[in-house]
């Protein structure tokens, strides 16, 4: 004996089956795809026209010194003797006192000025806390010296990436 409810789902498949209903229900996901794309178009629009601010800039040198391979240890410490304004992405904004510690140091170039890489430090949060950037190396007093011997390794594209 079948069951009401097995001839009431032996039904609704044979609906489905039927080549006039399958079209049906092709057309009517086609419109629900259709309205989907209209609501998600605006959000598409406005993520194309956010400036993306990640690029890799010029390189400031060709060789840089660090204290290990990595670059990851500090060569130093060092406090802004005068306020800096980066000049893009690159570099780092420093008011004069700051604590800076200091993980790479360009090598100069020619008549280019000589830079030097590293990070703010501070008892309180201040913006670009953490974040390395490179500054001048004639603002920076150098206090104490973690490392002297340092190695000698060649900038990459990461080392100018701005985010």
């Amino acid at each position: 004996m079948v069951r009401k409810s097995d001839r009431s789902k032996e039904r609704l498949f044979q609906a489905v089956l039927k080549p006039g209903r399958r079209k049906k229900m092709f057309a009517i996901s086609k419109i629900k795809l259709a309205r989907f794309a209209c609501h998600l178009f605006p959000f598409l629009l406005l993520g194309l026209t956010q400036d993306v601010k990640a690029d890799f800039m010029d390189k400031l040198a060709k060789r840089k010194v660090c204290a290990d391979k990595d670059c990851i240890y500090a060569i130093s410490t060092g406090r802004v003797v005068d306020d800096y304004i980066a000049p893009d992405c690159r570099f780092l904004n420093l008011k004069e006192g700051q604590l800076i510690y200091i993980y790479s140091k360009l090598v100069r170039e020619r008549k280019g000025g000589e830079f030097w890489s590293g990070s703010i430090y501070s008892e309180e949060p201040v913006d670009e806390m953490g974040v390395v950037g490179y500054f001048p190396s004639t603002i920076i007093d150098e206090q104490y010296v973690f490392q002297n011997t340092t190695v000698r390794l060649p900038t990459t594209a990461i080392d100018f990436y701005c985010d």
